[in-house]
Parts: C-alpha cells; structure tokens; sequence
C-alpha cells in the first residue's frame, strides 16, 4: 500500500561531473558530528547544495542524494546494492544471511521462501489475530491512568509478529525484553554508522557494554524461539515452519545461522518500525484531536457501532490516509544507504565504484518542492484528487524495486485496525513527564511519549 503518483522520471542527459562538497566538515570526523549533533535538519539541509552532494563520514566519502526522482532510480538500478554504513551497522543484529542484508541470488531465493506469508490473499488469515490484539491494547488501558506509549506500541507490534509469523503465544515478556534491547542496540547502531571509529567501539566503555549486553539478549531470544519451535515439533502454516522446511540452491537444507538471522530480521526490524509508527500516531491523535474526532466517527460510521474489524479497514479511508500522512512527516526508517557496484552516475553526477550512497525519507517526504504545506499534518492530502500532486517516489515508506518491504500490507493493516480500534474508544492528551520530541537512532520516536486515555 504504497503511496506514489505517476510523473515520469526525467532522463539524465549532462555528462558526468563531480558533486560539491557539503559544508561544515570538521577534521576527523568529517560531517559525522553534525550528523550526531541534529541529524534531521542537517540531511533537510541538503536539498539547498544539490541534487547529489559529497559528505565526510570520518576518512570515508559518501554521497547524499536529496530528490526524489534520485532516490527512486537508486532504488531501481542494478548500479547499486545493499549496502553501506547503515547496513554495516545493522550486521551485529541482522547478520549477512537474512534477507534484509542479502544481495543477489540469495535475496531473490529468500524472498521467494517469505513472500507467500505476505501477500495479500494470505493477510484476512492474519486478520483475528491483528483485532485481538488491537482490542486488548484498549483493554489494558484504563481511563485517566497514564500509558508508556514505548512500551505498549512495542508490545502490540511484537505480539501480532509473533502471533500471526511465528504463531507464539510466549511472547509477552520477550516482548519488554525486545523492547529494551532494540532501544538500546538501535541507538549504538545509530553511532556506529555516523561516527565510524572501529576498534573503539571493542573497548569496555559503560555504552559499550550495554550495547554488547542488549545485543547477545537479542539473538539468545531468537534461539529461544527457534529451539522451542523445534522442540514442539508443531508445524503450523507459518513462516517460522517455511524457513525451517526451506531448501538452498542445491536443494539442501539452510543452515542454522540463515534460519536464525531470518527470524532476527522477521522479529526485529518489523518490530521496530511499526511500534515506532504507532507510537506516533498515538502522537497525533492527542496532538490533532479534529483527526482523532474524525478517525473516531469514520470508524462508528463503517461498523455500526461494532468493534472495528479486520473486514472493515479497506472502508475506512481517513483512518489509513491519518497513517500515510504520519508514515509522511515521521518515518520509522529516516536514513537508508546502497553502494555502487560500478563507476555509475547519478544524477548527472560521477559516482564511483564502491561509493557508498546515502538518502534520507525524512527529508524528502517533508519536502516543500514536493508539498504543499510540507510541514503540516493533512490527511487529505492523499484523497484520490489531490494524492496526484506529489511527485513519483516522493512517498514511497515501503520502498520500491527488489527491496520494497514485503510486509507492506500487513504492516498498513495492523497499523490502521489499530488506529481504528484506540480512536472508537478514547480521546488522548499528553501529561506532565512527556516528552514528544524525536529522538533519532537508526529509526525514529518519540523520546518518553506519556499519554492519558478518556473516554468520549
């Protein structure tokens, strides 16, 4: 359920020719410390130098691309792979054997073993699940009691993970386990990439010790799963039960690191995102009670006054366009990066073998060569009459091409059945503690998002 309009892609015509050199470089560390100091303004920033522009990240050279015409061929092309200092980063996590870090033909062979759990035909399977889970959310709540919007938005986006991919029913305390490790391993990641001092990160320091401790936890819950997975000897019609029946390019089974870093990249980085998008829609419909009043009559409109079900989220309109646009303004995923394979260009702008190539969603999608009132929240913007003004790939929070996520329909779902289910029950307002501003590791949320629930 991406967003995407159809203006063509222009072609590129001028010849090759080097891209300028940010400001604001320091020795050492090159733009790194901006990148650390207030990364959202400094990536927003670029648009002004350029289409592409050359940054310093320690010794390294990378190149920021700022348009979304350029995003969405770097998407497309064969120039490019995953790969680059956010994924280098990611490795410690995901490993090189799952398919969010796999390139060529063991991506396509893992994609093929996933994509069946995520098609769409297979999502109203999915469907008792994602409302059982939606409804207890409200249930947990009580009225005026304050709710730590981090700690439950992780607990819904683990336990429909689990629950519909995994098919577990164990996964209530792993969840606050996740919930804390990823916060933790996420941030480090984060540093890793922007600032990359290598061995430095190996030294006992207290923020690397309890990097080190929140990542072991990670992939000692992810043996856990699978051991006990095996244990049961249950084959439920999953993905879990897929990946441990799945066969190689020689027709023998994968092996266990494979099956282990496919489970980390099921579990962890779907979970992270889509507890990070809930927790800013819950932002928003405290921060924009019109929205919320709207989202809530929509919802008793489409049901009748029943709770809000898997069969009546395609009806609900404004509901899923209050997602897109907060998917618009504060993406989970705000950084991604791909490395040449070849001398390519860009843009019109030389770009050489083994460049790493970074982008930013967040800058583009806030864009105001893109949208009009760029920074204002508008759901309807993305109406059928209007949805045609912004330019291809402008809007793309699943990504495009090969490595668009195939969770892209589930993950809209969950997300607006959520949506739908808290806004039938209860208006939101933030209390004293709170704190929404954004913090930004490798994805983006509300530093301590502190809400009250009331009913209407």
């Amino acid at each position: 359920m991406t967003v995407e309009s159809v203006k063509p892609v222009t072609e590129e015509t001028c010849a090759p020719r080097e891209a300028p050199l940010a400001g604001g470089a320091v020795p050492v560390l090159g733009h790194g410390l901006k990148l650390v100091r207030d990364p959202l303004a400094f990536m927003s920033g670029l648009r002004e130098h350029g289409d592409v522009v050359r940054l310093k990240l320690g010794p390294k050279t990378v190149y920021a691309v700022t348009t979304p015409e350029l995003t969405g061929a770097l998407a497309l092309s064969t120039d490019y792979k995953i790969d680059g200092p956010l994924w280098e980063s990611l490795e410690g996590l995901l490993g090189k054997e799952g398919v969010a870090t796999a390139n060529g033909p063991r991506h396509r062979r893992q994609r093929r073993t996933i994509q069946p759990a995520f098609r769409q035909d297979a999502i109203p399977a999915y469907g008792p699940v994602m409302e059982e889970e939606a409804h207890a959310l409200t249930e947990r709540w009580r009225p005026g009691e304050t709710i730590d919007c981090t700690s439950e938005s992780f607990r819904v986006a683990v336990r429909i993970a689990a629950r519909c991919l995994l098919r577990g029913e164990y996964m209530d305390e792993r969840a606050e386990r996740l919930s804390v490790d990823l916060a933790t391993v996420f941030r480090g990641m984060y540093r890793r990439m922007v600032i990359p001092l290598g061995p430095l990160y190996r030294l006992p320091f207290p923020a690397n010790r309890e990097f080190n401790r929140a990542l072991a936890d990670l992939h000692l819950l992810v043996d856990e799963i699978v051991a006990e997975r095996r244990a049961s000897g249950q084959k439920p019609d999953d993905l879990l039960t897929a990946l441990l029946a799945a066969k190689d390019d020689n027709g023998e089974p994968i092996g266990e690191q494979e099956i282990h870093d496919q489970v980390v990249a099921i579990l962890t980085p779907g979970s992270e995102t889509v507890a990070s998008t809930i927790m800013w829609l819950l932002e928003v419909l405290a921060a924009h009670p019109e929205h919320a009043e709207k989202v809530r009559a929509e919802v008793e409109s489409v049901t009748g006054g029943q709770p809000v079900g898997f069969e009546h989220v395609r009806r609900l309109t404004h509901t899923n366009n209050v997602v897109v646009e907060a998917m618009r303004l504060r993406p989970a995923v705000w950084i991604l990066t791909r490395r040449a394979v070849t001398d390519t260009a860009l843009g019109g702008y030389r770009i050489p073998a083994g460049a790493d190539i970074v982008y930013s969603p967040y800058a583009v999608q806030r864009d105001p060569r893109s949208y009009a009132r760029h920074l204002d929240f508008d759901p309807d913007r993305w109406l059928p009459e209007r949805a045609g003004e912004v330019p291809k790939y402008a809007m793309s929070p699943f990504s495009v091409g090969n490595r668009k996520c195939p969770s892209d329909h589930f993950s809209m779902t969950q997300l607006s059945l959520i949506t739908a289910a808290v806004s039938a029950k209860y208006r939101f307002e933030q209390v004293g503690g709170s704190n929404d501003s954004t913090r930004v590791g490798i994805t983006l949320r509300p530093h301590k998002l502190l809400l009250t629930a009331r009913p209407w």
